[in-house]
């Protein structure tokens, strides 16, 4: 099923030709997940699955290399190669595959067919034509869930990052140790190579292990890709290489990056490629959706590129591949002319009011009291209000906009951010402005406090949190929307105790709103900087198990059906940071499957430390997510979407005690398409 690029064929053509085209690979949706799409994933109802007299001959839509129906043995590479349908014809990636059916009650013996799989595309059809099976929907669906079935159904592909054969089965099949071992049996005796069993799903791990034959796995294939496409589109741009984003103080909205390591923040960019793998929700792969700019990781891709490195380039990231090539003086000029173009981001920014000054409990908001207290906080208290079984949300209350207002009539800070910007240099250099905007936040955490404010501020932590330590979280008015996430930008103090702490936890806060990136994030999207305003999430600290991220969509294939989660141990600063690879599942609502992409790279964990702040810890266990837990999540994850209309959601999650903590619910921004 298809698979991971091979590696740079050709390279050394394209170099002689002065022309760097890298072709790497994952295929469309599914081969980032090293398998062939699945008819049974695709969107359809199953009962479209089944064959129909008078439909479109297969044959004649796909063509095929074979007049025969199928074959009992395959005894050479040609003789699979005259059956194969092949995925990413004419790529890097092409990858022929053949589906089979063992047909267990087949007299004398049970019989294997190894099917014609462009004519047919699926075994319902050719079971169908040859006359094995009849009935309905529920004739088929016994051959994937009954361990007496009549039929076992399977794939035997050419792994291409492995070098081999593998056979494998649709990752909602309800697989036993028994079928497995007869599988093997038959393939052994009628095909020509070596095989390997390829488990598509958790639960076919554990069948394997059972069975005593090893396995490969997602996430040992996906291990393999050297190309990963986190989100789609083109750009011309001057390359930059980059070993550490903060020792670089001069990247600009035209140049494109390639960065060693991932980081937190980022400034806007034209396009990005990082050398380390990340998840589709770390934070500079939701800043590069809400900016519209290609993003992939390029193993070794420093060294790949370093050639280009300073001059303009030409990028394109697909689904299928990436192509980096020099611009022409065209492309350069015009990206010149556009970078210089404000753009303004509809629904980038909330329409705020700062009149009320009075803290309000996390209970009390809903999804209208954004205009108060930020989109983070009310959709919290939202999701808080809807009382989803098995789920809650850790108590805390927000610092409206409007102290915010209120703090910074009171500082002046109107007056000085209009003397800052008038500085020389401020508008033109992006060192002018990192300097003035530190100097700045400098300035507003030691600011004092109205005696007022700190005193209610005081009294809500200890009447409604009992003074217990908290996280204080930005909820600005330009952060968790719909057209722009805002991700990373502003700060978060962790685990803070202590009143004085407190404060000073606040006005931090307060500061981040003139934190270079997001100053720079606000300017490439037209967002006016007078406009921004930053209300405040006291919150519970609750020191996790386990956390991470969940999509209740596909961000890889975008199925419709399938939900992604991203988890680590301990408190989940480190999933929307990034510079690890942390545990990725996708489950399947339909097939109930769980697909382990990959297991944390972690071998330590951040906890809540006694004194205040967090630290450090070895970790007791790397695996983070069980089936269970994954499909709790995915249960969870359903509900929330729910609850704000069928929309796409971004959740942050913890676990605690066993139960689902929810800390963050926001509209994900989809992929740019080229």
């Amino acid at each position: 099923m298809p698979s991971h690029h091979p590696g740079f064929a050709g390279r050394a053509a394209w170099r002689a030709a002065g022309y760097m085209a890298l072709a790497l690979a994952a295929s469309s949706a599914s081969a980032q997940l090293a398998r062939k799409p699945s008819m049974y994933e695709d969107g359809r109802a199953p009962q479209e699955l089944i064959a129909r007299p008078g439909s479109p001959s297969p044959a004649q839509a796909m063509g095929n290399r074979s007049s025969q129906p199928f074959a009992a043995d395959l005894m050479s590479h040609a003789a699979f190669d005259q059956l194969a349908r092949v995925y990413n014809a004419g790529t890097p990636l092409a990858q022929p595959h053949v589906i089979f059916v063992i047909d267990r009650q087949a007299q004398p013996a049970a019989r294997l067919y190894f099917i014609n799989t462009p004519r047919f595309q699926l075994h319902d059809r050719f079971l169908r034509e040859q006359g094995l099976l009849r009935g309905g929907r529920e004739a088929l669906n016994r051959n994937y869930r009954d361990a007496g079935r009549r039929f076992i159904l399977g794939t035997l592909s050419w792994q291409p990052q492995i070098n081999g054969f593998v056979y494998e089965f649709w990752e909602g099949d309800q697989l036993t140790a028994s079928l497995l071992r007869e599988t093997e049996a038959q393939l052994r005796s009628h095909f020509f190579a070596a095989v390997q069993f390829k488990a598509n799903a958790s639960a076919q791990e554990q069948v394997a292990a059972t069975a005593g034959i090893p396995a490969v796995t997602q996430s040992a294939l996906i291990g393999q890709q050297r190309f990963l496409p986190l989100n789609t589109g083109q750009a011309v741009g001057r390359l930059r290489l980059v070993d550490d984003i903060d020792q670089v103080h001069d990247l600009l909205p035209s140049d494109i990056v390639v960065l060693r390591q991932v980081p937190i923040a980022l400034p806007p960019v034209a396009g990005v490629l990082t050398e380390q793998p990340s998840t589709m929700v770390s934070h500079v792969n939701l800043l590069a959706k809400g900016w519209g700019v290609p993003n992939a990781y390029v193993r070794d891709a420093s060294q790949l590129l370093a050639a280009y490195n300073g001059q303009w380039v030409h990028l394109a990231v697909s689904a299928k591949d990436y192509q980096l090539r020099a611009a022409t003086d065209a492309e350069r000029d015009q990206a010149i002319t556009r970078s210089k173009i404000k753009r303004s981001i509809a629904g980038a920014s909330i329409q705020k009011d700062t009149h009320s000054t009075a803290l309000q409990p996390l209970a009390a908001l809903r999804a209208a009291n954004r205009r108060q207290c930020g989109a983070k906080a009310a959709n919290l208290g939202e999701v808080r209000h809807a009382g989803i079984a098995g789920v809650s949300v850790p108590d805390g209350f927000c610092l409206p906009f409007g102290a915010y207002a209120t703090a910074m009539q009171r500082f002046g800070l109107a007056e000085k951010v209009a003397r800052m910007q008038q500085q020389p240099g401020f508008d033109s250099d992006a060192a002018v402005r990192r300097n003035a905007l530190a100097a700045l936040r400098a300035e507003i955490e030691q600011m004092p406090l109205d005696a007022a404010f700190a005193s209610s501020l005081q009294a809500r932590w200890t009447s409604q949190l009992q003074q217990a330590g908290v996280f204080v979280r930005s909820s600005s008015s330009s952060e968790d929307l719909p057209g722009f996430s805002g991700a990373g930008l502003y700060t978060t103090v962790p685990h803070v105790k202590g009143e004085a702490a407190l404060l000073d936890a606040v006005r931090k806060v307060w500061a981040s709103v003139f934190n270079f990136e997001a100053w720079e994030a606000r300017r490439a999207a037209g967002i006016a900087q007078d406009a921004v305003a930053m209300a405040v999430l006291v919150q519970q600290a609750v020191d996790s198990e386990a956390s991470g991220v969940m999509v209740t969509r596909d961000p890889l294939g975008g199925t419709p059906h399938s939900i992604f989660i991203a988890a680590k141990r301990g408190i989940g600063i480190r999933v929307v940071e990034g510079r690890r690879v942390a545990e990725q599942v996708l489950y399947s609502r339909r097939s109930q499957a769980v697909q382990v992409l990959s297991r944390s790279a972690e071998d330590t964990e951040l906890r809540l430390a006694p004194g205040g702040g967090v630290q450090e810890v070895a970790v007791a266990q790397r695996q983070v997510l069980s089936d269970a837990l994954v499909k709790r999540l995915a249960h969870a994850g359903a509900a929330i979407e729910k609850q704000f209309g069928g929309r796409t959601q971004d959740i942050e999650w913890a676990i605690a005690g066993g139960q689902i903590l929810v800390l963050q619910s926001r509209p994900f921004v989809q992929a740019a398409r080229p």
